[in-house]
């Protein structure tokens, strides 16, 4: 008998893993399909075979693209408001009220994402995802220092590639292509820093680098 229920919830959990509903309530057609093709484009990358399972997931990643609209909108009206209705201290008060709400709610919806796509993804096929969501800016990034500085250690190259992802993670909730660059470049600063007190030259390092890039016919 209880092998048997164990089977039905098995079963009623296989059979809602693969019901994805998109959260279009509410919103514009023309944004809607905007997104679902911005979500597509990266499924697309992940060499998914089975058609419905990909379905499901380009639901997902569309929906989290809605979820952080809602959220910045959500801050946008609050900090509309405060501005148009209060002044002085309860103004500056109420926005920052506004702003850190904002992050709560980022921050209590962004671990609900990759587990929702862990369902139907492998971990190398989640990364991929977020890279996607972020313009490949994290791999772009790290090979970029590899190929400027070969003399990089192992630890370095850690040490590189665990704030790169740090910075993916905040990247990818952020409001905008712009933010989600500014994200990178943040840890970008901290990168130049952290390789300079291990003794590097960035300036002559990046001047070599150019030369090798020109010798092989490469662009800068």
């Amino acid at each position: 008998m209880k092998k048997y229920i164990l089977g039905l919830l098995l079963g009623a959990f296989a059979m809602n893993a693969w019901a994805v509903d998109l959260k279009t309530e509410g919103r514009d057609p023309a944004y809607v399909e905007s997104i679902v093709k911005r979500s597509q484009k990266i499924v697309d990358k992940l060499g998914i075979d089975d058609a419905a399972k990909a379905k499901e997931v380009t639901n997902i990643v569309a929906n989290r693209y809605f979820k952080l609209n809602d959220i910045y909108e959500a801050r946008d009206a609050k900090v509309k408001a405060a501005k148009e209705t209060l002044t002085g201290d309860a103004k500056n008060q109420a926005v920052q009220a506004a702003q850190n709400e904002k992050d709560a709610a980022l921050y209590r919806s962004h671990f609900e994402f990759p587990a929702d796509l862990s369902l139907y993804l492998t971990p190398e096929q989640i990364e991929a995802v977020k890279d996607g969501m972020t313009y490949g800016v994290l791999k772009v990034t790290y090979d970029s220092h590899l190929d400027m500085i070969p003399t990089l250690t192992d630890e370095e190259k850690a040490q590189i590639m665990a704030w790169l992802i740090e910075a993916r993670e905040l990247a990818i909730d952020a409001e905008n292509s712009k933010m989600k660059h500014d994200a990178f470049g943040k840890y970008k600063g901290r990168i130049n820093n952290y390789l300079t007190g291990r003794g590097y030259n960035l300036t002559k390092e990046r001047e070599e680098w150019y030369k090798r890039i020109k010798a092989r016919g490469g662009e800068i």
